[in-house]
């Protein structure tokens, strides 16, 4: 049996995009585990895939995994795919890659690199 590959499958999850964000789900951070098993059909793969959203609110979460369920089904090497929200852990800005902090305009440099102003008051 040839499995699919995973970066095949993240290749897929970079054209699966959060609805209010111009970045896609990998890139944001938002998926927490791919796994690959060998399906019924032993020439396919099933997928599970763990997720979470921006905030336990979002009201696009069956949205969103129901896109990548979609895209996922329509390689030729996939069965079935699963999709599973989570929140824990809690999903942070700090997850999000490099390359979707360029692109949202976030500040690259690490909170220690980071120099807060200096504010001068009148008491000091």
């Amino acid at each position: 049996m040839t499995q699919v590959q995973e970066d095949k499958i993240i290749e897929i999850l970079k054209q699966c995009y959060d609805p209010e964000l111009p970045v896609d789900l990998w890139n944001l951070g938002l998926i927490y585990n791919i796994q690959i098993q060998e399906a019924y059909d032993e020439n396919k793969s099933d997928v599970n895939i763990v997720m979470s959203l921006t905030t336990p609110g979002c009201t696009m979460g069956e949205q969103m995994s129901n896109d990548i369920k979609t895209k996922l089904e329509n390689l030729d090497e996939i069965n079935q795919a699963f999709v599973e929200v989570t929140f824990d852990p809690p999903w942070n800005p700090e997850m999000i890659t490099d390359e979707a902090r360029e692109k949202l305009g976030i500040d690259l440099s690490s909170p220690q690199e980071r120099k807060e102003p200096t504010v001068k008051t009148e008491w000091e």
